[in-house]
């Protein structure tokens, strides 16, 4: 009887483990370590981890063919991945309501301005990829800054308690705008740029190859916001003429759903700067602003959000909703101070 208690006592004491366990999962990415227990090799999991995939939802959100790709991985092995990581992952239909239960959860990571922030109905949102484009002098790095800072926030002040990856394409970091932010929140400056893992990028392969890099560390801690500032300007140098445009946006295409993946599986806010170019052709003298953001539509489709900016008088810029597909257009004032972004005073 007494052995009969135990062996009782030892099975809910697992039961209570696999709860833990279970439950510990349901707040982020599954590891990839946990295809071990399907019948996937150590050696195998190390190399998807090499090839880019450190989580279950890497596997399950990417094509056979991308899986086949990777040394070592036949087609045989590739579909009892995809197989295994469909049986942990959720990939099939569900409700509405259950989609708008989810949606409610959406944490929006404030910008620093109580007008910017009614426009995007709460801020940055995690989860989709938001696009900023204007000119020069209009404050997208700025607010790339403000994010960096903000997203370190407890969720109850507008932030996303987590760190922040920053990739530079042009060279305009500076980690003293980053101290004059945390002074403002009053947050340990120190702290904050340790919480921020920065990167330049020199050119387009290596912007991408930066992404797998992302992808790994998210794996291993929390992050709130990717920032690529500018997601274009090593485009603009990389490919030249009519010649390479094919080859430009095809590279632009798979660097922005690799982002997109990284929004999908770690569920962080996305954001990326874009340039503008000035239409030179005979329309131009019709068009009320003659400039448009480089990318073509390949970048128009996979922003979820577009955020046009513009210089208004002195330290005030106005931010326009270019394309959203829940906010509606309008626009918002904002002004740069020398602690971040702030409401513009009349």
């Amino acid at each position: 009887m007494s052995k009969a208690k135990q062996k009782e006592k030892e099975v809910a004491v697992q039961q209570q483990q696999e709860e833990v366990v279970v439950e510990e999962d349901a707040g982020g990415p599954i590891p990839i370590s946990k295809l071990e227990s399907a019948g996937i090799s150590s050696a195998e999991v190390k190399k998807l981890a090499e090839a880019g995939f450190n989580t279950v939802e890497s596997i399950a959100y990417s094509t056979k063919k991308s899986l086949i790709a990777i040394k070592g991985i036949s087609e045989a092995k590739a579909d009892k991945l995809l197989a295994e990581a469909s049986k942990l992952i959720p990939m099939g239909f569900t409700t509405a309501t259950e989609l708008h239960r989810q949606r409610q959860d959406i944490i929006q990571i404030t910008t620093g301005s109580k007008e910017l922030d009614k426009l995007l109905e709460g801020g940055f949102e995690t989860g989709s990829i938001t696009e900023i484009f204007g000119e020069f002098r209009t404050g997208k790095t700025q607010l790339c800054h403000q994010i960096a800072v903000t997203c370190q926030l407890p969720v109850d002040q507008g932030g996303g308690e987590g760190k922040c990856l920053y990739i530079d394409t042009e060279g305009t970091f500076r980690p003293e705008r980053l101290l004059a932010v945390a002074e403002r929140y009053g947050l340990n400056g120190d702290d904050v740029l340790d919480n921020i893992a920065y990167a330049r990028a020199y050119n387009t392969d290596h912007q991408m190859q930066l992404l797998l890099q992302a992808s790994a560390m998210m794996a291993e801690s929390r992050f709130a916001v990717l920032i690529v500032d500018s997601a274009t300007a090593l485009y603009r140098t990389d490919f030249s003429g009519r010649g390479e445009l094919s080859a430009r946006q095809m590279h632009l295409a798979r660097f922005l759903r690799t982002l997109l993946r990284l929004a999908d599986e770690f569920g962080v806010a996305i954001v990326i700067t874009n340039q503008v170019v000035a239409q030179v052709d005979g329309g131009a003298m019709f068009a009320a602003d003659p400039k448009k953001p480089i990318g073509g539509n390949i970048m128009a489709h996979a922003s979820t959000t577009r955020l046009s900016l513009r210089k208004g008088r002195g330290e005030t810029r106005i931010c326009k909703i270019y394309d959203s597909p829940c906010l509606p257009e309008a626009e918002a004032m904002f002004s740069i101070n020398a602690n971040g972004i702030g409401d513009a005073t009349d």
